[in-house]
């Protein structure tokens, strides 16, 4: 079979694998599609630290079962259409212990410290396969990354009375704003790409900024009566948007960030104290499948505008190549790997 690696930072190939056999608790999976996210773009440019060389990428998961090991429960039938939690948890670290799993110290990602999905065959615990309710292949390739979004949200205690300003309009910036419009904030959107802010308001938002165009700081303030946002969820992962969100946010609010970057931020730490902030970290997800895969199965996400092109596994290092050469001009790339 096929699989597709990352060599190392800005190399990758193909190389030909023996196919793999379901094992006792396993489902074996034919990968149908694969979506790329920030991670993969920063395991290509060689600045994600969780990674080794080579690696085959691969979390944002569309696939079919093909077989099952024994001891898999009998509705994992044969040809059923699928997405897969691709995380691990230990079940012994400070973490799993408080029933956080998705933050276990000791988590093995697809993709990233473990090869992931980007292959013609894969096995999984079945535990780790979610059914996907009649949901297409591409909607079953966006639950895990809207999911990362929802989970932000709900870490950020949001409710009706608050504003949210999301910071970043990727896949995973829009899966909070439509997490934040279902929880009945008013959801304000900000980037610096007209396309994506357009794509925010489908998601959900009431408003929308372009940072470059606009001055930020006047905007929110006419949206806010000068208070600022409740709430502000960061998901872009810069050393700008990082020092932004804890400069914009109200007087006591929540700041909450999912974006990570490599580099060191230099905060003014008044900021904390004297508006007494509430700073959070956000990371995967717990039980957000379920409520994004209902969203999906309503039509009340839309999916297809969201995803900029379509490639074959033959095309997917020069996907990476030209997203790394271009970061504003994509939102979601997918690599159909088995039509």
């Amino acid at each position: 079979m096929r699989a597709f690696y990352i060599t190392e930072p800005h190399s990758h190939e193909l190389r030909e694998l023996h196919e793999p056999k379901a094992a006792d608790g396993e489902v074996l999976l034919k990968t149908r599609l694969i979506g790329f996210c920030g991670t993969d773009l920063s395991t290509f440019c060689g600045k994600n630290p969780l990674v080794s060389y080579p690696r085959i990428p691969g979390h944002e998961i569309a696939a079919t079962i093909v077989a099952r090991g024994s001891g898999v429960p009998e509705h994992f039938v044969t040809g059923a259409d699928v997405t897969v939690y691709p995380n691990t948890s230990c079940g012994i670290c400070a973490s799993c212990r408080r029933g956080r799993t998705n933050a276990c110290k000791n988590n093995q990602t697809l993709g990233v410290q473990r090869d992931g999905a980007l292959c013609d065959y894969f096995t999984i615990r079945w535990e780790k396969v979610c059914f996907g309710s009649g949901l297409s292949l591409r909607e079953l390739s966006a639950v895990e990354p809207l999911a990362v979004g929802f989970h932000a949200v709900e870490r950020s205690r949001v409710k009706p009375s608050d504003t949210v300003a999301v910071l970043g309009c990727g896949m995973v910036g829009l899966g909070a704003i439509a997490a934040a419009e279902r929880k009945g904030a008013r959801v304000v959107a900000i980037d610096l790409d007209d396309k994506k802010l357009a794509l925010a308001r489908q998601a959900g938002a009431q408003n929308v900024i372009n940072s470059r165009t606009a001055n930020l700081r006047d905007a929110l303030g006419e949206l806010t009566s000068g208070l600022g946002p409740d709430v502000v969820i960061e998901a872009v992962g810069s050393v700008q948007t990082y020092r932004l969100a804890v400069e914009i946010v109200a007087h006591t609010g929540r700041v909450t960030y999912i974006g990570w970057t490599d580099e060191p931020v230099a905060y003014e730490t008044k900021l904390f104290v004297h508006k007494e902030l509430d700073i959070l970290g956000s990371r995967n997800y717990l039980n957000e499948f379920g409520p994004v895969i209902e969203m999906l199965s309503k039509g009340q996400f839309p999916v297809e505008q969201m995803i900029s092109e379509t490639v074959p596994m033959e095309r997917a290092g020069d996907a990476l190549r030209r997203w790394s050469e271009s970061r504003q001009s994509f939102t979601k790339i997918l690599v159909e790997v088995n039509p």
